[in-house]
């Protein structure tokens, strides 16, 4: 497919299917976001906190979680004047949406959400709902970020991700297929990506001939240093777009070595899809400040200048669940300057956490730590876990259960593990109570203590 497939997917295929037949307002919100980041900081500002209200005002009037809590703290939406205000606002943590998933859905939107499970990088699998209007927005804001890297509506793009756990149905592999082509894009699955078969995936790419690559960072970083290593030229796309881990200087330089094009960086997570990303002129991540509020909570006692801290995130837009100031247990550090792009929207310097072990196999075979949630986010009564591996041929799976985990949640896990890694690694699980967590507060869920 070359460039007119493109024109005629963007202008005909995509609004006929996403505006006529689904009945979303995805391009509606798309133009309007597309025209926002031109705005100055300080109209961006603006547009940020009359939705920031309007959004803090519908809590109080509709969420039993927020008028409850905010009564018991003696606060009422009409006192909050500024973002400072805001910020004394009580974080929201997992542990609260898992307690009071029902008390946080707004009262005019019970029965009518669309729910997601994230997929537990802190290493506890999370449930949360969304509206409709949110999720037309989050897909419109993800178009125009990776649009920063030259991705576009039916231009022909590689994703090399985590492919499907479980058992789909015939039916949903034939869906995804249509899917996939109609949207000119192929899926290589990282999930199954060993020293031994590099070539294959080098392979698939030079067949394919993608404009673009999305990519998880370390599968992407594993066939760049084989490329390398081998002298293998490969077919250049227009851009590559690092997602799911953070993307470090050094990884980018050499992607960049091995591809010959230019690499940009993203954040998001599965709460909010894309939080912030990079533009062409690659001087830190635009955070997305006209769909959600960003805020770097520095632990106490922080000097002044510091301005790294724990994310703290709200959706201006999700009105059916609010996640009002939700800590998602990253960390960042936000950028002092203006980029040259001329857009208003504020920039991250990095994104500091969300950094998961790879693990390995005396076969070769290099597993991103992504597969790990991304495999157990589903497991009923998966309540808490964390992947260890100390030596080559052996994994402990720490499990804390939950009501409805029995030998069918244990069977699906030793299966799936058993498919991407065969019989070369010997799984081991062990049911405990509870999980440390790190000297930071946080629980890694994949850990290598291997050596590199």
């Amino acid at each position: 497919m070359s460039g007119w497939y493109e024109k005629v997917f963007s202008r005909l295929l995509y609004p006929a299917y996403e505006t006529g037949l689904r009945r979303r307002h995805t391009l509606h919100y798309l133009d309007a976001y597309q025209r926002d980041q031109w705005s100055t900081p300080e109209q961006i500002a603006a547009l940020q906190w009359k939705r920031l209200k309007q959004l803090l005002e519908h809590c109080q009037r509709e969420v039993p979680y927020y008028r409850r809590r905010w009564r018991e703290l003696g606060i009422e939406v009409a006192d909050i004047r500024n973002l400072d205000d805001y910020a004394r606002l009580p974080p929201l943590t997992k542990a609260d949406i898992r307690n009071h998933f029902d008390e946080l859905t707004a009262e005019s939107w019970r029965g009518r959400l669309q729910t997601k499970a994230t997929g537990g990088s802190t290493g506890e699998p999370l449930r949360f709902g969304f509206n409709r209007e949110s999720n037309d927005r989050r897909t419109a804001v993800m178009w125009r970020g990776y649009g920063w890297a030259g991705s576009r509506m039916g231009r022909r793009t590689l994703f090399l991700w985590g492919g499907a756990v479980g058992e789909p149905s015939h039916a949903h592999r034939f869906k995804d297929q249509l899917y996939n082509a109609a949207f000119a894009r192929r899926v290589l699955d990282s999930f199954h990506m060993t020293e031994s078969n590099m070539a294959q995936y080098a392979d698939a790419i030079d067949r394919y001939r993608p404009q673009v690559i999305v990519a998880y960072v370390g599968p992407l970083v594993r066939l760049a240093q084989w490329l390398a290593a081998n002298g293998r030229k490969i077919w250049r796309p227009h851009a590559i777009i690092g997602a799911a881990e953070a993307l470090h200087e050094f990884q980018r330089d050499i992607v960049q070595q091995a591809f010959d094009c230019p690499v940009f960086n993203t954040y998001g997570c599965r709460e909010f899809m894309l939080i912030a990303a990079e533009c062409e002129q690659h001087r830190g991540l635009h955070v997305n400040a006209d769909h959600l509020v960003v805020e770097l909570n520095p632990p106490a006692g922080t000097p002044a200048h510091v301005r790294s801290g724990e994310v703290v995130i709200t959706d201006l837009f999700n009105y059916g669940m609010p996640f009002v100031r939700y800590a998602n247990g990253d960390r960042a550090t936000a950028s002092d300057g203006h980029c040259a792009c001329g857009r208003g929207l504020p920039l991250l310097a990095r994104v500091d956490g969300r950094v998961l072990d790879a693990i390995r196999t005396p076969a070769g075979h290099v597993l991103p730590g992504e597969f790990f949630p991304h495999m157990l986010k589903d497991v009923h009564g998966l309540k808490r876990f964390q992947l260890v591996q100390r030596q080559l041929d052996r994994l402990d799976l720490s499990i804390v259960r939950g009501v409805g985990f029995d030998d069918g949640s244990l069977a699906y896990i030793r299966r799936e593990v058993g498919k991407v890694l065969g019989d070369s690694v010997a799984l081991h699980c062990h049911f405990v109570d509870d999980i440390p967590l790190t000297s930071s507060g946080k629980l890694r869920v994949t850990v290598s203590e291997l050596t590199p």
